[in-house]
């Protein structure tokens, strides 16, 4: 995959802030760390902080404080990359959804920050928060991606990136908060109903991928590119990384999707390029 780089309007960039450090968990070695990491982004549940590790999150009222910005030619790529995949996402969901599409951000940190969905950690793997309708990134999680889940290449980076885009999008047409009161409405039904809002996402990562594939926006899409992103969706499919965990696979348990469905969801919106081929709710 290649990209152009622009201004990174698209990037919010706290690397230079403080907003706090993962510590160790007690008793739990490098590997355990990486895998909770895993299971973390997966499900959402911050599992570091249930094993006893992390920092406590800055007090109210507070704000990061600002820092000297160590970083590598390689990390200002990825930070270049990130924006584009963005800005060419936007760019493709302003054409489907005309002026309900409204723009969002990346917010690039390290370590830890806050967001409008509370305290954000590395440890939680990128997501998107819907309170302030803006995604998180720590750059160190593509690394892990590649290393500990067995998904390299920029474009199962940009797959992550454009999942949670789609998440954005899912708020902007309403149905983020149209399953959240369903969930509430009906507990039993809250994890079937985060696979088919998960599923969507993916559905619409692939519709990006779609329409990334004309080659006339700031992301150009080369031979080998859809395998990697259906790789990383395969790979951080919920029986997958259950099986990672060392413990059964647990359908009821199940917040994302198999490893067979995200793939498939995500290939059905590469090959139609079409939203509504995306409704997992029928």
């Amino acid at each position: 995959m290649k990209w152009t780089p622009g201004s990174r309007r698209n990037i919010e960039d706290r690397r230079g802030r403080s907003g706090g450090t993962i510590g160790a968990a007690g008793g739990i070695g490098v590997g355990g760390l990486l895998l909770l990491f895993a299971l973390s982004w997966a499900t959402g549940v911050d599992f570091t902080s249930l094993a006893g590790g992390g920092s406590p999150p800055p007090a109210a009222g507070t704000s990061a404080s600002p820092g000297p910005l160590a970083t590598t030619p390689e990390e200002e790529n990825l930070v270049d990359m990130v924006d584009a995949v963005v800005e060419d996402g936007q760019s493709a969901w302003r054409k489907l959804l005309g002026n309900r599409y409204q723009n969002t951000r990346v917010v690039i940190f390290r370590d830890a920050t806050s967001s409008g969905c509370g305290h954000a950690q590395s440890a939680t793997g990128p997501f998107y928060c819907p309170a302030d309708r803006q995604i998180y990134l720590d750059l160190g999680f593509f690394e892990d991606l590649h290393r500990k889940l067995g998904a390299p290449g920029h474009f199962a980076q940009a797959y992550v990136v454009a999942h949670e885009l789609g998440h954005h999008v899912q708020t902007v047409l309403g149905v983020e908060s149209d399953i959240r009161r369903r969930q509430a409405a009906s507990p039993a039904s809250r994890n079937p109903l985060s696979v088919r809002l998960e599923l969507q996402a993916d559905c619409f990562a692939g519709v990006w991928g779609y329409h990334a594939r004309s080659g006339t926006g700031r992301v150009q899409l080369e031979s080998g590119d859809i395998e990697q992103g259906l790789n990383a969706a395969a790979a951080i499919g919920d029986d997958r990384l259950q099986r990672m965990q060392g413990g059964r696979v647990a359908p009821d348990r199940f917040t994302h999707g198999t490893s067979q469905q995200r793939a498939e969801w995500f290939r059905r919106g590469l090959k139609t390029g079409d939203p509504s081929a995306c409704d997992t709710f029928q």
